[in-house]
């Protein structure tokens, strides 16, 4: 039988480079978050992570702290290098110029500028080159990126908080708060990996929502400034007024709607920052959000959060646009009037209801986090 060419050295310089990829979550969008460790005779000579768009790959940052001692070292990247010239120059021949002799890639990379033509570029240079050495952790790091370029539209993350007995609000509306303290700062965090925070004009308006990150650099543990996401808005009828609390922080403001020209705002809202957008409308069902996901994409736009009421997560869900629930329940107790977190319709038989597999599940202050992705209906 032929022998596995990832050998557990090699699983482990991989863990280290993934480990370093990590660290741009929060600021690499809308290009992949990607980390490098060159090793020589079992040490590490240079590594590094790519931390901004526009700013140096991880292969070069690890190739200039290698200097001539990247000559005869493995290269441990996470994904593929480009092949491509960007923002940037491609990374592959950069590799292939330092004398680098083997090089080991988490995944292939699926932009169709790279697919494969990285590998072949190393290859051809007479480089062994080891791909998919982790795919499974690669394309968890990437997940946003990777569907983007795969599926034509975000990873999309429905965010819901609601109480023990499956509710967001009392039938006032009332919601704040009904998780605690430390339940809202972690959605914070879960905010700042996010190119783009999505709500209906409903949920803007009643909790004058601004949907931006408000932790700091340091909190992050960022260079730099903190990089906030799109805020997007499903406005049908145009009735974001100017003065909304989004537009007292500076980060974009798209606003999906029927008609750029509806309602009395359109003209203020656009001296006042918003980008508005045309989006179709199917009848009985609200604009088309299939249609935004995908525009999304096309705008580069790599995860959105979905942070709304009931109707729109719902709708989200109900529609299989949902990738990932996060669930923070609070240890209370709402009543059957209060409304819903998700407004759902009614499966026709409990072999056809939606059936989510748990992720994982962690406590955050008093309140439970679960983090659940689609699974199969009951047979």
């Amino acid at each position: 039988m032929p022998t596995d060419p990832v050998t557990a050295a090699d699983r482990h310089w991989m863990a280290r480079a993934l480990a370093l990829a990590e660290r741009g979550l929060y600021t690499t969008s809308p290009n992949p978050r990607v980390g490098c460790v060159i090793v020589r005779d079992g040490e590490i000579v240079g590594d590094g992570f790519h931390a901004r768009a526009g700013g140096p790959h991880a292969e070069v940052v690890a190739l200039r702290e290698a200097g001539d001692r990247a000559r005869g070292a493995t290269a441990y990247v996470t994904l593929e290098p480009c092949s491509h010239v960007g923002r940037t120059p491609a990374c592959a021949p950069q590799l292939v110029e330092a004398g680098i002799a083997r090089v080991v890639t988490g995944m292939t990379d699926p932009d169709p500028r790279v697919g494969g033509r990285g590998h072949e570029i190393l290859r051809r240079a007479g480089i062994d080159v080891v791909e998919n050495a982790a795919p499974e952790a690669a394309r968890e790091l990437n997940r946003g990126f990777l569907s983007r370029q795969e599926r034509g539209r975000p990873w999309v993350t429905v965010k819901v908080a609601q109480s023990l007995d499956g509710r967001s609000a009392l039938a006032s509306g009332e919601s704040q708060w009904i998780t605690g303290e430390a339940a809202r700062r972690d959605v914070q965090f879960l905010r700042a990996r996010q190119c783009a925070v999505l709500s209906g004009i409903d949920t803007v308006l009643t909790d004058s929502a601004r949907l931006n990150v408000r932790l700091s650099a340091d909190e992050l543990e960022i260079d730099g400034t903190v990089r906030q996401p799109v805020r997007v808005v499903l406005d049908s009828g145009l009735r974001l007024p100017p003065f909304a609390a989004l537009f007292d922080v500076d980060a974009p403001v798209w606003i999906y709607t029927r008609d750029t020209q509806a309602g009395v705002h359109h003209d203020t809202l656009g001296k006042r920052g918003a980008t508005l957008f045309e989006a179709p409308w199917a009848a009985g069902q609200g604009m088309d959000l299939s249609f935004i996901l995908e525009d999304l994409a096309a705008r580069e736009i790599n995860e959105v959060l979905v942070e709304a009421g009931a109707k729109l997560a719902g709708a989200f869900v109900a529609a299989g646009l949902a990738d990932e629930l996060v669930l923070y329940q609070a240890p209370m107790l709402l009543g059957h009037q209060a409304r819903p977190s998700l407004a759902l319709p009614e499966p026709e038989g409990l072999g056809r209801a939606g059936r989510w597999r748990l992720v994982s599940e962690s406590r955050v202050g008093d309140d439970l986090k679960l983090v659940l992705r689609p699974g199969r209906a009951v047979a």
